[in-house]
């Protein structure tokens, strides 16, 4: 027998970039959370790992309240020359917090996932962009196009959120630019009154196939004669022909150098709305990343990887990549932060580590070396707010169930509190 939670009416889902709020909660009698409204594994995976929020605080793995925990991890990135911050797997109020901890201790900040992330800002830095909104597509797009595959694993109701089937445009057509497994069936899905549907196969790679669309689009006369597919080039006709043209991609789904994915598709944006109106739009930042991005570029002005030191604000979007630094020892302490994500376990490393993370790591970072405080995951056991994928829209997270757990703000305002007075200076 299950209960509607106090949420149920007025709920945001944290677990995936499109930051739904369409949907319910309904709480079991044994406790469990059940997602309402629809059927997404992202959110039921998320939900049932927050069944039990119950975790205690642990230094070296041995259990330790919560103040001897922060009093320890204040210790250990006193004593540290250069830490990182990273995962960063938090909300608005989480991600302020952290940022003057990161100013008082020199620390290199970088998220989870900032592969992904580097794509988009590098292409935005580069070249510019112009992107749009869930609503808008959902309200204007008569042609949506997703380039590289469907973005289902990272967003599994993209389809129901950009409004494919609704009957607020009369007849939309929705291709699919290298289809996966499985691509063509949720295409024949969507399929039916008001939507057709095409999947064109990549000619040579991804990088290939948008490079040829691009030139295709711009009508550059060496493509003129070329044997171009049928469907890529019928699909340049389209894209002139639409009233509104949204290429839609993924950046945690694109390959190595994706900026030059992202960069073709803006082109493609950008020659199209000399005459009719186009836009991209990215699926990506979830887990708290695009939250953190947004936070620490309006508070300093630069984005993730960067770094408030000695020479004053640094901007490193290749040297400051968690992976490279960690494989050359270019730091000595790493704080991880994950509140949403019970699988984002911080990577393997001798470095002393300390861990705000979901109470289900608890077993994960039990280990010598590490101090792991559990914190609240905001939109279950807090409320708060985070950025959508889109960019522009803040949305607001509501508690299903108040827990006893600290959230992110909080600790990281005490760590800043209880660091030695010389790293504070």
């Amino acid at each position: 027998m299950t209960t509607p939670s106090a949420a149920s009416g007025a709920w945001t889902c944290p677990f995936c970039p499109l930051a739904c709020d369409h949907l319910g909660v309904s709480t079991a009698a044994d406790g469990g959370l059940m997602l309402q409204g629809s059927n997404c594994e992202r959110a039921a995976r998320g939900l049932a790992a927050c069944a039990s929020a119950s975790a205690a605080p642990c230094i070296d793995g041995q259990p330790a309240s919560l103040d001897a925990a922060i009093a320890a991890a204040a210790e250990r990135l006193g004593a540290s020359r250069q830490p990182l911050f990273a995962g960063l797997g938090s909300d608005v109020a989480g991600a302020r917090a952290l940022y003057p901890l990161a100013c008082a201790t020199g620390a290199i900040v970088d998220s989870a996932g900032s592969d992904a992330l580097m794509h988009g800002l590098r292409a935005m830095q580069d070249r510019g962009q112009f992107t749009t909104t869930l609503a808008e597509v959902r309200t204007r797009a008569d042609l949506i196009v997703f380039v590289g595959g469907l973005p289902t694993s990272v967003a599994p109701l993209i389809g129901e959120r950009l409004g494919i089937g609704d009957a607020q445009v009369a007849q939309r057509h929705v291709v699919v630019i290298g289809p996966e497994a499985g691509d063509e069936a949720v295409l024949a899905a969507w399929a039916g009154a008001g939507v057709s549907t095409e999947a064109i196969p990549l000619h040579g790679d991804l990088f290939d196939t948008v490079a040829l669309l691009d030139a295709l689009v711009a009508r550059r006369p060496a493509v003129a004669n070329l044997a171009v597919p049928a469907a890529l080039r019928a699909l340049a006709d389209r894209l002139h022909a639409a009233r509104y043209g949204v290429l839609v991609g993924a950046p945690p789904r694109l390959p190595a150098q994706g900026a030059l994915l992202i960069e073709a598709v803006h082109r493609i944006v950008g020659e199209l709305n000399r005459k009719t109106r186009a836009a991209a739009l990215w699926i990506g930042g979830g887990n708290g990343v695009a939250t953190a991005n947004q936070v620490f570029a309006w508070l300093s002005g630069v984005p993730m990887r960067s770094r408030a030191g000695p020479r004053g604000l640094e901007h490193e979007p290749l040297r400051f990549g968690t992976t490279r630094l960690l494989a050359q020892g270019a730091v000595d302490a790493l704080l991880w932060v994950a509140s949403f994500d019970a699988e984002s376990a911080p990577p393997g490393t001798p470095l002393p580590t300390i861990v705000l993370g979901h109470p289900a790591l608890a077993s994960r970072c039990n280990k010598p070396g590490t101090v792991f405080i559990p914190v609240t995951t905001p939109g279950i056991g807090s409320a708060g707010h985070v950025f959508r994928t889109d960019g522009t829209v803040l949305m607001p997270l509501h508690a299903v169930r108040k827990d006893s757990l600290p959230t992110v703000a909080e600790v990281a305002k005490r760590l800043l509190q209880a660091l030695p007075q010389r790293s504070a200076a």
